[in-house]
């Protein structure tokens, strides 16, 4: 099979996506040739069978100019591919799905997320599949959907179980917007504290937008308020490549997102041997026996603080449970999740 990529970006600087890189280099294994068109380019080591082209967001150019350069590769490139993978942006095959499909391609699309929109509908219409990481991540029903389960390299994340630091370092790993409820965590540091638990928490990721950065302020003045600013720390995005190491310095990885996809930073924490608590229930099957520990109701502060405190004061138990998360995350390795979406494509 020779196989086009469709993504944001190739960059494995890039805090967000900069796990893709990993991605391409599977279906690189798997296939005799990868064309990959991203909006924008940055840093990559790639295979010999792998080229990439950028619609050219690095340089500055128009969004008019990105549409051209995107007609132009998926046109010119035509005899160098047979299936198309997109990643994330239905807005690609709204655009590009009519010529695939015209061609004879075969087009699978990704995404993992609860929005729904027209472009989402519309590329519905024009592919042949669609890849999810847990039916919670994908809102429309249809036919064409394949639950596949998610994509991390456990391996780059793998690290031995240690024992938990004094102060106890919770870390949250994401942009920095208001549907994280990282002002819910604030209070769980709190609640901690007034049982007894000294614990630090570190947010990883940054604002994207106007809003995120004034919920950001919103965010400091909370801790500010409430007499824990020296236990609140905010460190910015952190390319995706230093993450293996930055998640080496927590004890326990809290993930604050209403149920919706999947969020790879819980499967790379547990791959990193941490506890990872969630109010996400999409997380439930994977979890298994150790769900009722981890996982509790959106906003629930209390919740949320006893299940850690339990941890805190069983710590042979805690060890026995990061154990098993690190085997139970191997289910999503990205050696594991390609061959899988190949099989459809």
């Amino acid at each position: 099979m020779k196989l086009l990529i469709v993504t944001q970006a190739v960059d494995t600087e890039d805090p967000v996506l900069g796990f893709f890189v990993r991605w391409i280099e599977e279906f690189a294994k798997h296939v005799e040739h990868v064309e990959v068109i991203c909006l924008k380019l940055g840093k990559s080591d790639l295979p010999k069978n792998v080229r990439v082209h950028s619609l050219g967001k690095e340089n500055g150019v128009s969004r008019v100019k990105y549409i051209f350069n995107f007609y132009t590769y998926i046109w010119r490139l035509r005899h160098e591919y047979d299936a198309v993978f997109v990643h994330m942006n239905p807005e690609y095959v709204v655009l590009g799905g009519i010529l695939w499909r015209l061609l004879g391609k075969h087009v699978g699309l990704w995404y993992v997320h609860k929005s729904v929109d027209l472009k989402l509908r519309v590329a519905v219409l024009l592919v042949h599949n669609i890849f999810t990481a847990s039916r919670e991540g994908f809102s429309l029903g249809t036919q064409k959907l394949h639950v596949v389960g998610h994509g991390i390299d456990t391996a780059i994340f793998h690290a031995p179980i240690q024992s938990f630091h004094e102060p106890l370092r919770i870390v949250s790993v994401g942009r920095i917007t208001a549907i994280k409820n990282l002002d819910t965590l604030i209070e769980v540091v709190i609640l901690l504290k007034k049982r007894g638990i000294d614990a630090t928490m570190t947010l990883i990721g940054a604002p994207a937008h106007s809003s995120d950065e004034a919920y950001q302020e919103s965010l400091k003045a909370l801790a500010k308020e409430r007499g824990v600013s020296d236990r609140v720390h905010f460190t910015g995005s952190v390319p995706h490549a230093q993450m293996p190491e930055q998640y080496r310095r927590f004890d326990i990885s809290v993930n604050l997102c209403p149920t919706g996809g999947m969020d790879k930073a819980v499967l790379e924490s547990m791959a990193a041997g941490m506890l990872v608590f969630v109010s996400n229930r999409a997380f439930t099957d994977l979890l298994g026996l150790h769900a009722d520990a981890l996982v509790f109701q959106e906003k629930d502060i209390g919740a949320c603080a006893e299940k850690i405190a339990d941890f805190v004061h069983h710590p042979e138990n805690a060890e026995h449970v990061r154990a098993d998360l690190q085997r139970l995350v191997e289910a999503m390795d990205i050696q594991t999740l390609v061959p899988r979406i190949l099989s459809f494509l």
